[in-house]
């Protein structure tokens, strides 16, 4: 078996979006492949969906059904473990991709000896296979033979898994995986996964359908998101201490630590507009600084980090009541600029 795509499902039933999925992965261009879905405890139509896909493409598609619910990481997790392929591909439920996807990836790590290659996505609305708003992934500075150098910088942007492929030896070797129970797994498991990688290409097309939801997880910012959020920067400074990668990627780690933990988590939450607390915010403050007291000297926080976001984290580092109040009104002030704009 050459290529073993994981699709994590839960609830995709409405506007067809898990047929759209599903039925991008059959018109793949390459033959040798399978497509591992995994329900995670649905509870509208999906897995009767999954089933009668089965059913129609035996041999093709290959179900998983989950009893609970352990969130895509979870599910991710029971596909890697059922998976044939040589390599391995995830896609998430409601997004699809171009029909020559794969057969581009694969042509280009085959003739270049990488164990992971990738693509861009584009941004679209609804369905359609046209590209629209397109995002480079990666960049060539991080491609070919990954050094250290090449690893530092994949640790501080290492882009998403979706539109990647990995050599399935090198995940089970090296006993990689999801964090399971939470939201924002990927932030944990792909800067992780890509320091045991020795040679990355990528295909500069945008093959890949990021379908914008406005209810989706990267839209819903609840506190309790973000608590996942601080969870899984936790699991990846765990993982990478235990690991022994901690002393070789100190500065690299640290930084996307405090991106994840911290910084993002701090702004969408602020940036969210819904009841925030005191309490939350204190929370992160203290925390942080538990974990990476002096992340403000750290080379990338101040060569990557915008410096308006600069001075506002000082400003919380020195008062969480002073910025608290002071980001409502900043915020307030602009809301109100552009509804009159």
């Amino acid at each position: 078996m050459q290529l073993s795509i994981i699709v994590p499902v839960y609830n995709m039933t409405a506007d067809q979006k898990l047929n759209q999925c599903l039925d991008s992965l059959l018109a793949q261009t390459v033959s040798d492949y399978e497509i591992i879905a995994v329900d995670d405890a649905s509870t509208d139509d999906s897995l009767k969906v999954l089933r009668q896909y089965e059913e129609n493409y035996p041999g093709r598609v290959k179900v998983i059904a989950s009893e609970k619910n352990h969130r895509q990481g979870g599910a991710k997790n029971r596909g890697i473990k059922a998976a044939q392929g040589e390599w391995i591909g995830f896609i998430d439920s409601d997004d699809w991709i171009a029909p020559d996807m794969y057969e581009k990836l694969l042509t280009k790590a085959e003739q270049t000896g990488a164990d992971l290659a990738g693509c861009d996505y584009s941004h679209v609305n609804g369905y359609t296979m046209q590209p629209g708003k397109a995002v480079v992934n990666n960049t060539a500075d991080q491609t070919g033979v990954l050094d250290t150098e090449r690893h530092k910088k994949l640790l501080l942007c290492p882009g998403s898994m979706v539109v990647k492929i990995y050599r399935r030896q090198v995940i089970i070797e090296h006993h990689l995986d999801f964090p399971e129970d939470i939201f924002y797994e990927d932030n944990c498991a792909s800067p992780l996964w890509s320091l045991y990688f020795t040679h990355f290409e990528r295909v500069e097309e945008p093959l890949y359908f990021y379908r914008m939801l406005e209810d989706s997880t990267t839209h819903r910012v609840t506190w309790e998101r973000c608590l996942d959020r601080m969870k899984a920067g936790e699991l990846f400074l765990q993982e990478c201490k235990k690991r022994n990668l901690y002393h070789a990627y100190r500065d690299e780690i640290e930084y996307w630590f405090t991106k994840i933990y911290y910084a993002t988590t701090l702004f969408s939450y602020m940036y969210s507009g819904r009841r925030q607390k005191l309490a939350n915010t204190a929370l992160l403050r203290r925390k942080i600084k538990e974990f990476v007291p002096d992340f403000q000297d750290n080379p990338y926080y101040k060569d990557m980090t915008p410096k308006e976001d600069q001075k506002l984290i000082a400003m919380h580092m020195r008062s969480n009541f002073l910025f608290f109040f002071y980001y409502k009104l900043l915020f307030g002030y602009r809301r109100l600029r552009k509804m009159k704009g």
